[in-house]
């Protein structure tokens, strides 16, 4: 065995360099390369280490048309919402990276799924920060049934690997990868080499074995989930739990996903039984009040494959401060900024002197334009002091031009409107349907002016 080497790695990217520098050259972040350790191996251990992420060191050349082409089968995971956000269920071989913050219930959900997998196939909870005490005291709180999931304490990939290779599990649960190390690796768990080895490992077994495994990640301070990047490129489907501390709703969104759609979304609440999927969100998001208030407008998203009605809530009030506050929860403060700009442009009401606040009912994060309109018409509401219609639905891209664009699926997002009993929509002209929808009066608008003027008939 050689003398161990000192590596410097990027934490966002993954790029090696032989000594430390400010600046990646890679990713071009600054103050991300951190140094490492790293042990060396015999030749034969590090050409089997590196065969690759799908763990086919033997790999033949073929053409495209000679693959087979069968069907993955998948496996439900026993929450219609998680087998939304996974794309219709558990695929075998995939490795699926889970994070959150701290008590969103990562650990909670994964609980719940192998407990109610374990009575159908081989399973295995492998846990690095827990003690298998405090996860039987966990699923006995829960109600959950104990006697069929096998449960394993260890933190060292090859002895997990060993363990799973004899016990043959159909899935495994890996909580979390932050706290697991490989031995040839010297360096602390945690590190970017360690969480970068261990997930190429675990994704090989998996792959190898055809063995689906989750990986429990954790978070930074800012939300993107700790380690390299290189982590996100390796395993199949990441998905984010969030919620925050003051609500018991918690949203499930995947941000990649090899086997289905990503930004799909998946609502949950929490409850002392644990989490309990949300099968109609949008009845729970527009539970507004019976009083009717001005600065409210209902408007329809579209999130991975179905759509989602969300109230989105406007305050604007006259400023005393020289710089006035502009706030924005669930939505993007320069998004704000923008069409503010474009209201006294192409509007003609000023709020240069106005406070103004606005927030998405639900802790919904909104991040497509679909939702302009509906939050022009809410600050008109705030700042007019009239309310809109409570059977009205809303959406549309606004641009720069003071135009209304349209936004994909339109019909279905009226169709899901007209389910939940509106009346009235206010939408692009090119997403106005071509045939009536049953007991709902569409107004098809170009452009700002003409939005304006539907307001005044409403009044």
């Amino acid at each position: 065995m050689s003398k161990a080497k000192r590596a410097y790695v990027c934490n966002d990217c993954g790029a090696d360099y032989p000594r430390w520098q400010g600046q990646c050259s890679a990713c071009g972040a600054w103050n991300t390369i951190t140094e490492v350790r790293l042990a060396a191996s015999p030749q034969v251990a590090r050409t089997e280490k590196y065969a690759g992420y799908a763990g086919k060191a033997d790999a033949q050349v073929q053409t495209l048309s000679s693959i087979d082409l069968q069907e993955v089968p998948r496996f439900s995971s026993g929450f219609k919402e998680l087998d939304r956000v996974l794309g219709g269920g558990v695929v075998p071989g995939a490795a699926i990276l889970i994070g959150g913050s701290p008590g969103a219930g990562k650990s909670t959900l994964l609980l719940q799924t192998m407990c109610w997998l374990a009575s159908q196939m081989p399973t295995l909870y492998v846990t690095g920060e827990e003690s298998l005490q405090q996860v039987a005291m966990r699923a006995e709180r829960l109600g959950l049934p104990k006697d069929k999931l096998k449960m394993l304490s260890e933190t060292n990939v090859e002895t997990i690997c060993q363990i799973a290779h004899k016990e043959q599990p159909k899935i495994m649960v890996i909580d979390s990868i932050q706290v697991m190390h490989c031995a040839d690796v010297v360096s602390a768990p945690g590190s970017v080499a360690q969480v970068r080895e261990s997930a190429a490992a675990l994704t090989r077994y998996a792959k190898q074995h055809n063995v689906a495994i989750f990986m429990v990640g954790h978070v930074t301070k800012d939300g993107s989930l700790a380690g390299p990047k290189v982590l996100e490129h390796c395993i199949d489907c990441s998905v984010m739990l969030d919620g925050s501390n003051d609500s018991r709703f918690r949203t499930l969104r995947s941000h990649k996903n090899r086997f289905g759609a990503v930004n799909e979304l998946g609502v949950f609440a929490m409850t002392g039984q644990g989490l309990r999927e949300v099968n109609n969100p949008s009845a729970i998001f527009l539970s507004r009040g019976e009083e009717v208030t001005s600065g409210s407008s209902v408007m329809v998203l579209w999130e991975g494959t179905r759509p989602l009605l969300v109230e989105i809530q406007a305050l604007v009030d006259y400023s005393q401060l020289s710089n006035p506050r502009r706030v924005a929860v669930g939505l993007e403060q320069n998004r704000l900024a923008l069409l503010l700009a474009v209201l006294h442009k192409h509007g003609g009401l000023q709020m240069s002197d106005q406070d103004v606040f606005v927030n998405v009912v639900g802790g919904v994060k909104v991040t497509e334009t679909s939702a302009d309109l509906a939050l022009l018409l809410a600050l008109i509401s705030s700042f007019r002091d009239r309310p809109l219609p409570r059977d009205l639905v809303v959406f549309g891209e606004v641009g720069l031009a003071g135009e209304i664009r349209p936004v994909p699926s339109g019909q279905e997002r009226l169709m899901e409107a007209a389910k939940h009993g509106f009346t009235r929509a206010v939408v692009p002209t090119a997403n106005a349907p071509k045939k009536d929808i049953p007991g709902m009066k569409v107004y098809g608008v170009n452009k700002l002016s003409e939005a304006l003027s539907v307001l005044d008939e409403f009044d």
